[in-house]
């Protein structure tokens, strides 16, 4: 089992910047890809940016990308979301998410089904 708790999120303004960060615990030394779900109101969660146990490979939405960076430090058992030039658009509780996948690359770990555990869920609003 593994736990995941989010923290970071808030009000912003439009342009603003925010670091959502997710503590695991529990049975941590298993290779697990790590990602970040996102979801709005009335909307499907959906991916948003995810690093693989290696932290080499990562991927990104393409709403997202060139605005947020993902990075994790295994060592603490932490994942960390960076997100600049927030827009409105972005406005959504932000998931941080845990799992083996059966295998690498883009088709599994950009997928909210092949990760095995989740955290409460942070709130991010970005203002116009």
């Amino acid at each position: 089992q593994v736990q995941l708790v989010e923290s970071g999120g808030g009000l912003v303004q439009a342009g603003g910047s925010l670091r959502l960060s997710c503590a695991a615990s529990g049975r941590t030394e298993s290779m697990y890809a790590m990602g970040w779900f996102r979801q709005a109101p009335g909307k499907e969660r959906e991916f948003v940016a995810a690093a693989s146990w290696s932290t080499s490979n990562t991927y990104y939405a393409d709403s997202v990308k060139g605005r947020f960076t993902i990075s994790r430090d295994n060592a603490k058992n932490r994942v960390y979301l960076q997100m600049n030039s927030l827009k409105p658009d972005d406005t959504a509780v932000y998931y941080c998410a845990a799992g083996v996948l059966p295998r690498s690359g883009p088709y599994y770990i950009t997928r909210s089904n092949y990760y095995a555990y989740w955290g409460q869920g942070t709130q991010v609003t970005v203002s116009s």
